[in-house]
C-alpha cells in the first residue's frame, strides 16, 4: 500500500504551497506527491492521469478538497467510482 498526494491549482499564478503543506506529512515519500497546474474543467490532465496509472489496489489518494478532483459534479462522481472500484481509497482533508 502506498499513500499518494495530488495537488492541483487552476492556473500557473496560483500558489499550491498550502495544499502541499497539509498533504506532505501523509504521503509515503516526497516522490508520492504530485502537483499539477491545470484547470479542473475536465480530466484531461497529464499528471493526474499518470498518477491514476501508477496507483494500485489498496493505495490511498489524498487530496485537500473534493474540488481538486474537478469542477463538474457528474465527472467527479464517475471518477470517484472508477478509483474506488479499482480498490483505491480516497482521503479528502476538507469535506
Amino acid at each position: 500500500m502506498a499513500v499518494w498526494g495530488y495537488v492541483r491549482v487552476s492556473s500557473k499564478d496560483q500558489n499550491e504551497d498550502r495544499q502541499i503543506q497539509e498533504i506532505m506529512p501523509l504521503v509515503t515519500t516526497e516522490s508520492h506527491l504530485l502537483v499539477e497546474k491545470q484547470s479542473g474543467k475536465d480530466f484531461n490532465r497529464p499528471i493526474y492521469n499518470s498518477l491514476k496509472n501508477i496507483m494500485r489496489e489498496d493505495d490511498v489518494l489524498v487530496i485537500k478538497s473534493l474540488d481538486r478532483l474537478g469542477r463538474n459534479y457528474e465527472q467527479m462522481k464517475d471518477e470517484w467510482k472508477d478509483l474506488t472500484d479499482r480498490g483505491i481509497k480516497i482521503k479528502v482533508l476538507d469535506l
